[in-house]
């Protein structure tokens, strides 16, 4: 039975817009299952449909050789139809193949595609696409979403309700805290969510990690898999903190080039995001290292061999800060999320921007202090126009819990 992706209604009424609907995301989150539940959709409605994967070879021959060769495998109509084309980044030139059909038949074809990583959306659809595409990012799941697959709706109305009752007391508190543990070691792919094996939870992690990993390393043109996979497993030990390209040169042996170049590929491929640091006009604060934080906590464990439970993890707090920048990097653009940091001993973890001058800073804990954060009244005298909190992982009156945000 299909659970209703977040993304699924924006998606939808899409579909009514001219420009053609493209539908990125990492493997395995998803987009076929997404894609194949719309199509079944339109045509409940008595609508025009096709459906084509360019991994059938003979397909992708086709329309390599020219974007005519497509109605060798559908039909032409002469009123409007829909046209789902999964996997588009396989096609030698996406964006000559979709700028070309667009130009000659966007008033009888409309194109829904999916494309396995932004690394090669990015690359080849250019500029010559402005205007004819919107894009949506299909993510693994969030918490939300990873209750409904699991069928806990009750859990679902109560993360509801906390989120947007202030002081509402949940019933099962207990099991909202269970399912976020559980959550924060495994992480949200679709098949790992609905597995109920530990087990099996991460074997099929390890094939998600080794197999599809390996599969953008392979078309994004690495030319040694083993320092990428080395690169891989550093960020994952360092979730929260600066990503310092030299260093990591320095550790694994390469250039810092190749270091900028592998970050670009997990960065497009959707394992990994970088927070850039917030500047006010302090000399200071000139620091342009990222922090580096995964999409997925299941991936970035994986990329550990690191699955035992929550509560006896050294790296909890990683884990807490990483969640806590997922659900923040939801809600906000990435240029109005950052981080601050002024020497080694004041840091704010994330800093969001209503305007230059004004928003609000969070440090993340997985207790709520009982005094000040030093880091965070250094910030409030040097800003004095943003509101300050603490968001913790464990409920307090004082914090922000992390199931509100």
């Amino acid at each position: 039975m299909y659970v209703e992706r977040e993304i699924h209604q924006a998606v939808r009424k899409h579909l009514d817009r001219k420009e053609y609907t493209i539908i990125t995301g990492p493997r395995q989150s998803g987009k076929t299952t997404l894609i194949k539940v719309l199509s079944e959709d339109l045509k409940g409605e008595n609508n025009e449909v096709d459906f084509l994967s360019l991994e059938d070879r003979d397909i992708l021959k086709a329309v390599n050789t020219h974007p005519e060769e497509l109605f060798s495998f559908i039909p032409r109509r002469e009123q409007r139809s829909y046209l789902f084309l999964d996997e588009i980044q396989y096609a030698s030139d996406p964006s000559n193949l979709l700028k070309y059909l667009f130009d000659k038949y966007h008033e009888k074809i409309k194109i829904i595609a999916t494309g396995s990583s932004a690394f090669y959306i990015d690359e080849k659809f250019q500029d010559s696409l402005a205007g004819r595409k919107r894009t949506f990012e299909l993510k693994t799941l969030s918490f939300m979403e990873f209750l409904r697959f699991r069928k806990l709706s009750d859990l679902g109305k109560d993360l509801l309700a906390i989120r947007s009752q202030d002081g509402f007391l949940s019933l099962h508190r207990h099991q909202l805290m269970q399912s976020m543990e559980e959550y924060l070691v495994f992480g949200g792919y679709p098949e790992v969510v609905l597995e109920d094996e530990p087990g099996e939870k991460i074997e099929l992690l390890k094939e998600i990690r080794d197999s599809f990993l390996k599969k953008d390393i392979d078309e994004s043109g690495i030319a040694d898999p083993d320092k990428f996979y080395m690169l891989l497993t550093l960020l994952a030990d360092q979730t929260g903190n600066l990503a310092n390209r030299s260093e990591l040169a320095n550790t694994i042996g390469v250039s810092s080039k190749t270091i900028d170049r592998y970050l670009q590929v997990l960065r497009r491929c959707y394992y990994i995001e970088l927070l850039k640091p917030f500047h006010g006009n302090h000399r200071k604060e000139l620091s342009k290292m990222p922090k580096v934080y995964f999409k997925d906590s299941g991936l970035r464990n994986s990329a550990l061999a690191r699955f035992h439970g929550f509560q006896s993890r050294q790296d909890r707090g990683q884990l807490v800060e990483n969640q806590v920048f997922k659900r923040l990097s939801s809600q906000y653009e990435s240029e109005n999320l950052r981080f601050w940091r002024f020497d080694d001993r004041k840091e704010v973890d994330f800093v969001i921007l209503h305007s230059f001058q004004e928003g609000m800073a969070y440090e993340v804990k997985l207790k709520c202090p009982s005094g000040t954060i030093k880091s965070l009244s250094s910030f409030s005298e040097k800003y004095p126009k943003f509101q300050t909190g603490i968001i913790s992982f464990e409920s307090s009156e004082k914090c922000k819990w992390i199931l509100s945000l």
